[in-house]
């Protein structure tokens, strides 16, 4: 990695760049401008869907856009479930580190394990398909959790930012008309 004084800025090695995803940013951007739509639905190719979008963007209802009509995804099985049958289970999916320099590591099948266990415990409490959770807490891997439990159980998270008071916390629980408050 080198580091340019003058523009302020680091550029990575060339062993980075051979190893990148994205080769060529510039051209890449300027075909999505160009090409939007076959753009995205070339990214969401990426992904697993049980049904295939009839279209990609529509912009009838303007400022109001949908993306995807027509398609269903499982934002559970495409983040965690589809990685465990294969070598990346054991591969990072989480590297989180905290202000005071703590490091937690999980991998998919571990993120798996700990996401079942929160599904378990909200399930547990009576949450089901439809309900709204609040989820109160600081910007840790449990958060994410409970974010990734809520989705895979069918539930609606509503996440309120840890430093807020507990005002402030009332009041968007009873604006989200929540069920439960984790």
């Amino acid at each position: 990695m080198t580091f340019d004084e003058k523009r302020n800025m680091y550029f990575p090695s060339e062993d980075i760049i051979n190893q990148a995803n994205v080769k060529e940013y510039q051209d890449l951007y300027a075909y999505s401008i160009e090409h939007r739509d076959q753009f995205w639905a070339e990214q969401a190719e990426h992904l697993d869907w049980y049904k295939k979008w009839d279209k990609v963007l529509d912009e009838s209802e303007k400022p109001f856009y949908k993306w995807f009509q027509g398609g269903k995804i499982n934002i559970v099985h495409n983040a965690i479930d589809r990685h465990l049958k294969t070598a990346t289970r054991n591969k990072l999916a989480i590297i989180w580190e905290g202000e005071n320099g703590d490091v937690r590591t999980f991998s998919y099948h571990a993120l798996n394990r700990e996401v079942s266990k929160f599904a378990n415990i909200l399930k547990s409490m009576g949450v089901k398909k439809g309900n709204i959770v609040t989820i109160y807490m600081p910007q840790i891997p449990e958060q994410l959790f409970a974010m990734l439990a809520c989705a895979k159980i069918g539930a609606v998270h509503s996440v309120v930012y840890g430093g807020f008071r507990h005002e402030a916390l009332s009041d968007r629980i009873k604006d989200a008309e929540s069920d439960v408050v984790k």
